[in-house]
């Protein structure tokens, strides 16, 4: 169904809200409705899509004389949108007052609730005090009582949501989170995410747009995006969970410098980043994972995430059935694992894209969000200018894994031990290795690090030099719809979302 403005048809999915609108004198005198004897009218509120997937609330005012068929009008749009089964009818809204530039608050409140209002969506609001506030709230709610969590703050504010949400799922599931190979329960309440902090990736990789407006349209809608999450473990105890980037080495290393420099705001990253450049550090360690056989596509394909994506729902599928002829314990044994090890300047594991306005296409344009699995990136030591190359590549269309030292792999699961954990582990007895560290002989004078480096985990530091990471195929979901590439895509996705909803 869909309701035809002046210039375009808008589907009944992407309707707001319809209203009885009241003619006032001034209005009732313009134009050919000063012609009719008393006219009534209803407005249509709708979502407006402009460029750049930037979506607006916009409307449409209709008029007539005959009130009974304005009722009428009204009575059939409004049933329409009660039919919008996967719309959001009560709320719990976290915000975060003090993230990024210290917005969360004025945004939801100018931006955002306005709009909840308008759709007839009740919320109830949590401003956080401290740390953890989210999370440790989400084990003791009615969670049953909502349709959805709304985040409104930056990515570290829905990382607290997400492992609440999860864990509270686990809990009352009865299962171990600390179990690395326990096969953890779905979050059928989705999180909807309102950008307002330093970082907002996971927005925009799963939208296409950092923009206040047009997450919560997307949560009006009721849209319906699922999303792997990798669980981290180390000696059989649960760490943390990742959804966007896992790194180690480079961008671990800028994240533990800017931790010491928040007073600098958001461009202590680029202060830490060219810092961290400089002192180009490498670290040893040994790397075994479990390729991702069960996925269609590869990191190296054209084929990106996109709106009704058909290789995360024929991935998922083909895991499924997996799982479903071998048992997940038997198929883990027998599953081959590569081992590679080496000298690494940087260790990525990402679930998504990790595309941001610097970096459009992210640190693997071709990971997809919902697939089972992990683009595994290993940059080995090389120079100072062959690194930068290859950073370079991040903001531009060259192929950014054409390097002879970056391997890139589709992986479900891996572990990493760095150098330094194996020498402890094997008990090295060797005073002069304890007290001075590996000596490099390659070169002497090179940036061979001693120490470990620290994880970025979703832009948290994480200081385990020993993990093991598994991917959860769709453990979680989202008021998203991917990023819609053209008027196909929003087809697929109308028939997709009701099902990845159920």
């Amino acid at each position: 169904s869909c309701v035809h403005t002046e210039n375009c048809f808008v589907p009944t999915s992407e309707i707001i809200a319809v209203e009885e609108t009241e003619v006032n004198k001034k209005q009732h005198n313009i134009g050919k409705w000063q012609k009719m004897a008393k006219p009534h009218a209803f407005t249509v509120y709708y979502v407006k899509k402009a460029r750049n997937h930037r979506w607006r609330c916009s409307d449409v005012t209709f008029w007539c004389v005959d009130e009974h068929l304005c009722n009428q009008w009204i009575q059939a749009l409004k049933e329409l949108l009660e039919m919008q089964k996967s719309r959001p009818k009560q709320l719990l809204v976290y915000i975060n007052p003090y993230g990024g530039k210290r917005q969360g608050k004025r945004i939801y409140e100018q931006k955002v609730a306005p709009l909840f209002s308008l759709a007839s969506i009740s919320t109830d609001v949590v401003i956080t005090e401290h740390a953890n506030h989210a999370k440790d709230n989400l084990f003791e709610v009615n969670i049953n009582k909502y349709d959805g969590v709304v985040c409104v703050g930056g990515d570290g504010m829905f990382s607290e949501v997400m492992h609440g949400l999860i864990g509270r799922m686990q809990k009352d599931s009865g299962i171990d989170q600390n179990n690395p190979k326990a096969p953890l329960v779905q979050c059928n309440i989705r999180i909807g995410i309102i950008p307002a902090g330093s970082t907002d990736c996971i927005c925009y990789s799963t939208i296409g747009i950092s923009d206040p407006v047009t997450s919560a349209l997307h949560i009006i809608v009721g849209d319906c995006q699922p999303l792997d999450v990798s669980s981290i473990h180390h000696n059989n105890t649960f760490l943390k969970y990742s959804v966007s980037l896992l790194g180690y080495g480079f961008y671990g290393d800028i994240l533990k410098d800017s931790e010491k420099k928040r007073w600098m705001g958001p461009m202590r990253y680029d202060y830490s980043g060219l810092k961290t450049f400089l002192s180009h550090h490498y670290y040893e360690g040994t790397i075994s994972f479990q390729p991702a056989k069960h996925t269609l596509g590869s990191p190296r394909d054209k084929d990106s995430c996109r709106t009704g994506c058909y290789i995360c729902k024929k991935s998922e599928q083909q895991l499924a059935e997996q799982h479903k002829e071998c048992g997940l314990k038997h198929e883990e044994d027998e599953e081959e694992w590569k081992v590679i090890k080496g000298k690494f300047l940087a260790i990525n594991a990402v679930n998504m894209s990790c595309a941001c306005p610097r970096s459009p296409k992210g640190l693997s344009p071709a990971a997809h969000l919902a697939d089972g699995s992990a683009d595994l990136i290993l940059v080995r030591k090389c120079s100072r200018f062959d690194f930068l190359r290859y950073l370079v590549r991040h903001t531009n269309q060259d192929d950014q894994f054409n390097f002879s030292f970056v391997d890139v792999y589709r992986v479900k699961s891996f572990q990493f031990t760095s150098k330094l954990s194996e020498d402890n582990e094997s008990n090295v007895t060797d005073t002069g290795k304890k007290r001075f560290g590996q000596f490099c002989r390659d070169h002497p004078a090179c940036c061979c690090n001693t120490a470990n480096s620290t994880w970025n985990c979703d832009g948290e530091t994480l200081d385990s030099s020993a993990i093991e990471v598994r991917v959860h195929c769709q453990l979680m979901k989202l008021f998203a719809r991917g990023i819609e590439e053209n008027c196909k895509d929003e087809a697929a996705y109308s028939q997709s979302s009701v099902e990845q909803l159920l």
